[in-house]
């Protein structure tokens, strides 16, 4: 199976729900006249109710007339997420990107939708599309940090998360467990660091990746 294994022990973080509205506003801007004239109130009632079916039949009425634009197909991707039909959410998402490659956020959806349906790989390698377009996402950089510390790319983990250095325990903790297991000489600084974090629920969090780390070391004061 490859890097299909495990691939839903990999959390990742989704967009704020503010992003799901300005969504529904580029899809409106790059909806044909007509359709938006006759369907802007059934589809902008039918997203802001979660009615998912019958925003899918207003998105998919869009999407097959003409050239609909990418914002028509990445919001159908998005509806077609809302009620967990994966692979037709990936279809449509890369309908999106095929016509637009710079679509940060259909890459960063597609990001979670191969993670549903399992590719590993293929989920990093979309969040690292993400940051090719928009290097400040720390969403995505985070997310990417996740897949390839579950895939043991301990330099790539590195690279990916080295920005984003101090920025909270889990962050740091990655950077650790990096550093651990390629035998780094920071690794020891690091992992001082993190013993000292003892905010709400940064003293378990600083455990987990100092026991998770395969050539870590634990110190002795718990």
């Amino acid at each position: 199976m490859g890097n299909l294994r495990r691939a839903a022990a990999v959390e990742v973080l989704p967009r704020v729900p503010g992003q799901w509205f300005h969504d529904r506003l580029e899809f409106r801007k790059g909806a044909t006249q007509e359709f938006a004239m006759a369907e802007r109130d059934p589809l902008t009632g039918a997203l802001a109710h979660g009615d998912w079916p019958l925003a899918e039949r207003l998105l998919m009425r869009a999407a097959h007339k003409g050239k609909p634009p990418a914002a028509v197909l990445y919001n159908l991707g998005r509806v077609m997420m809302e009620q967990g039909k994966w692979g037709p959410a990936r279809t449509w998402l890369r309908r999106a990107l095929a016509r637009d490659k710079g679509h940060a956020k259909a890459w960063f959806e597609l990001g979670r939708v191969e993670l549903e349906l399992g590719d590993l790989d293929a989920a990093g390698a979309a969040f690292g599309r993400v940051l090719g377009l928009t290097p400040g996402d720390s969403d995505a950089r985070i997310n990417l940090g996740r897949i390839v510390l579950r895939l043991g790319r301990y330099e790539e983990l590195r690279a990916v998360l080295q920005p984003l250095a101090g920025r909270d325990v889990e962050v740091d903790g990655m950077l650790y467990r990096a550093a651990a297991e390629l035998r780094l000489p920071e690794a020891e600084a690091l992992r001082r660091d993190l013993w000292r974090r003892d905010g709400r629920g940064e003293r378990a969090a600083a455990l987990r990746a100092l026991t998770r780390a395969s050539k870590g070391c634990l110190p002795l004061d718990l």
